[in-house]
C-alpha cells in the first residue's frame, strides 16, 4: 500500500543529466508569444483558457489544498471537513480502479463528490493503481484507468463545476520514461471520445518528478491532442526538487509556454534521496498563481508526511503547520471558488482592524499570539502575522482563528509583531498594534547524545551517534543538530537523514527512528569522508534544545 512519499532514484550523474536536460529541454517549449491556442469546445465549469484554470463564470481559480488517501481510509471522511475548516479550498481525493487496490464504488465516489461539494471543496479525483507502471510490476495502465473512468460516467457528468479527473497517479516510473507521451495522450482521448467535457489533469512519469524532462519536452503535443484544450498537467516535487533553480526553472517553463500546471503533490521533509525545497516550492506556486496541493493528510506509512497526527485537525504535524499557517500557506492564500460564493463579486468592503496582539507560551523558538477577533460584512477568512522592523515587515504566519504560534525564532532575541484580517474577496483591514515579545534563553533540553567513532581508514570513517530521550514525554519529528570541526562529510547514513551544509550537520529521523520514547533512545550511524584531523563534535542540540554529552 503506497502511503510514502513518491519514490525517486537520482545519483550524482542522473542530477547532472537531469539538469543539463531540463535547459536544453526548454528550448522545446514555445514562448510565451505563442501561449496555447484557444480551443473550439468550452468545459460547461472548470475549463482552461490561456493557461490558466478558470471556472464556469470565468474567474481565475487556483488550487490550494491537500491529498487525502481516501481509498485506504475509506471511513475517514470527517476529514475533508477538517481540511476545509483549515483554510483550504481544493483536496485530491485518492481513488482506486480495482487493479491494485479495492475499486472504489460508484456510491463511493457518488458521496466523496457530495462531501466535497457540501464542505465547498473542489474536488481533484486521482486513480492511484497506476503508480511507478514500467518499474513497479503491481501498477496498473493508464488505460485501464481510464475505463475505470468511463464506468462512473453517469457518477461523474454534471459535476464539472466540481471536480477534476486526474487520470492516474504518477503513471510511470524511471525505467524508460518515454514511454509516457503516447499512452498519456491515448487515455485523454479515449475520455473524450466517451463524452467526458471535465477538465482532465495528467501526471507526470519518473514517478510523478519528470527528472528527465518527457513531460516538459513533449507537454505541447499532448495538450494539443486534447480536442477541448481542458487539459492541465501535473508535477509532483519531492527530494529532486532540493534547489530553487530547479523548482523555478520548471514551473515558468511551462508558464512562459502558456500550458497550465500545478504542484500536484509535494513534500518537505528531508528523506533518504535529499531534502525537499518546500519554500521555494510554496513562494514560486504564489508568485506565479499556480496551484500546489501538499501530501499528504494523515495515514502515511512515513509518519513524516502526516499534515495532521491521526487524522486529528487539531494535532498538526510540524509539516502540517507550514502547509495550513506558514508563509504562503494556504491560509493566507487560499480562496474560496466562487461556485460556493466564495470573493463575493462586489464585495469592497475590508474587515474591522483586529485587536492588539497578546503573547503567551514564549519559548526560545516559539511564541503564541492570540487578539480579539476582526469583523466583516460578509465574514472573515483568515489573518496574517507579520514581524514589524522599522518601516518593513515580514509575513510570518497566517491562521483561520484569532491565534496563532509562531515558530522558528532565535533564543534571547525581541520581536515586533501584529496582525492583519482579510476577507473572502481579498480585502485586508488595517494592521492591529504591535506586540514586543522577547524569546526566552536556549534551555538545556532533555536530551543526551554519545557520539563514537566505529571505525576509521585513510580518508574515511564510521561514526555513531546515540540519542537518548532523558524526559517523561515521547519525542517525535525529531531534529538533531552539530558542527564538525575539520571538514568531514557525511555520505551515507542509516536511521536517519542527513542535511549538510559546511561543517553544519542537520539530521532528520527516519521513519524507524521518528520517534523516541521516554526514557528511551535510537541509534543513528554513518560513513563520511575525513582529512587529517576528526576532531569529534562537542555540542548538540535536539528540536533547538541543547543536550548533555556522553
Amino acid at each position: 500500500m503506497r502511503r510514502t512519499r513518491s519514490t525517486t532514484r537520482k545519483s550524482p550523474l542522473a542530477t547532472l543529466v537531469a539538469l543539463l536536460g531540463l535547459v536544453l529541454l526548454g528550448a522545446f517549449l514555445p514562448a510565451a508569444a505563442q501561449a496555447a491556442e484557444e480551443p473550439g469546445t468550452r468545459a460547461t465549469g472548470l475549463h482552461i483558457s490561456n493557461g490558466r484554470l478558470l471556472e464556469g463564470n470565468g474567474n481565475d481559480f487556483v488550487m490550494r489544498g491537500v491529498n487525502h488517501a481516501h481509498t485506504w481510509y475509506p471511513n475517514e471522511t470527517q476529514s475533508l471537513a477538517d481540511i476545509k475548516a483549515l483554510g483550504a479550498n481544493t483536496v485530491r481525493v485518492v481513488l482506486a480502479d480495482g487493479h491494485r487496490w479495492t475499486a472504489n464504488s460508484a456510491a463511493d465516489v457518488a458521496n466523496v463528490i457530495a462531501q466535497c461539494k457540501a464542505n465547498r471543496l473542489i474536488c481533484v479525483l486521482e486513480v492511484h493503481d497506476t503508480t511507478g507502471y514500467g518499474e513497479d510490476t503491481a501498477a496498473g495502465t493508464l488505460d485501464q484507468a481510464a475505463d475505470y473512468w468511463i464506468g462512473l460516467k453517469d457518477v461523474l457528468a454534471g459535476q464539472e463545476n466540481h471536480i477534476v479527473i486526474n487520470i492516474g497517479n504518477e503513471p510511470w516510473g524511471n525505467t524508460s520514461p518515454e514511454g509516457w507521451t503516447a499512452p498519456t495522450i491515448a487515455a485523454i482521448q479515449k475520455l473524450r471520445g466517451a463524452g467526458f467535457e471535465h477538465t482532465i489533469m495528467v501526471d507526470a512519469p519518473n514517478w510523478g518528478q519528470d527528472w528527465q524532462g518527457v513531460m516538459r519536452a513533449n507537454a505541447q503535443s499532448v495538450y494539443d491532442a486534447d480536442t477541448t484544450g481542458n487539459l492541465i498537467f501535473s508535477i509532483h516535487m519531492y527530494s529532486v526538487f532540493d534547489t530553487a533553480a530547479e523548482i523555478t526553472d520548471y514551473l515558468n517553463a511551462f508558464v512562459n509556454a502558456g500550458l497550465p500546471i500545478l504542484i500536484g503533490e509535494f513534500g518537505g521533509p528531508a528523506d533518504q534521496w535529499g531534502d525537499p525545497d518546500e519554500d521555494t516550492m510554496m513562494a514560486t506556486a504564489v508568485q506565479l498563481d499556480l496551484g500546489y496541493l501538499a501530501w499528504s493528510w494523515s495515514g502515511n506509512t512515513d509518519p513524516i508526511l502526516d499534515l495532521a497526527i491521526d487524522f486529528d485537525p487539531s494535532r498538526l504535524s510540524s509539516w502540517g503547520q507550514r502547509i495550513f499557517n506558514g508563509t504562503n500557506g494556504i491560509a493566507q492564500t487560499a480562496k474560496e471558488a466562487t461556485i460556493y460564493g466564495g470573493g463575493t463579486p462586489g464585495d469592497t468592503q475590508a474587515p474591522t482592524t483586529p485587536g492588539t496582539p497578546t503573547a503567551s507560551a514564549v519559548t526560545a523558538t516559539s511564541a503564541n499570539l492570540s487578539w480579539t477577533a476582526a469583523t466583516d460584512n460578509v465574514g472573515v477568512a483568515g489573518y496574517d502575522v507579520v514581524r514589524v522592523g522599522g518601516t518593513s515587515e515580514t509575513t510570518v504566519a497566517a491562521s483561520t482563528t484569532n491565534s496563532v504560534t509562531v515558530s522558528g525564532l532565535t533564543a534571547a532575541t525581541t520581536y515586533t509583531f501584529a496582525v492583519y484580517a482579510r476577507d473572502a474577496a481579498g480585502n485586508r483591514s488595517a494592521r492591529s498594534a504591535t506586540v514586543n515579545v522577547t524569546t526566552a534563553d536556549t534551555p538545556a533540553g532533555s536530551c543526551s547524545v554519545g557520539y563514537k567513532v566505529v571505525g576509521e581508514w585513510q580518508g574515511g570513517f564510521q561514526g555513531e551517534l546515540a540519542i537518548r530521550n532523558t524526559g517523561t514525554a515521547a519525542v517525535s519529528g525529531w531534529k538533531l543538530g552539530f558542527t564538525f570541526a575539520d571538514g568531514q562529510t557525511i555520505s551515507n547514513m542509516w536511521g536517519g537523514t542527513a542535511t549538510q551544509s559546511g561543517g553544519t550537520v542537520s539530521v532528520a529521523p527516519a521513519s524507524y527512528t521518528n520517534t523516541i520514547a521516554a526514557g528511551g533512545s535510537v541509534t543513528v550511524g554513518f560513513i563520511a569522508s575525513k582529512g587529517a584531523t576528526n576532531t569529534a563534535p562537542t555540542a548538540f542540540t535536539l528540536n533547538g534544545a541543547t543536550c548533555a554529552t556522553g
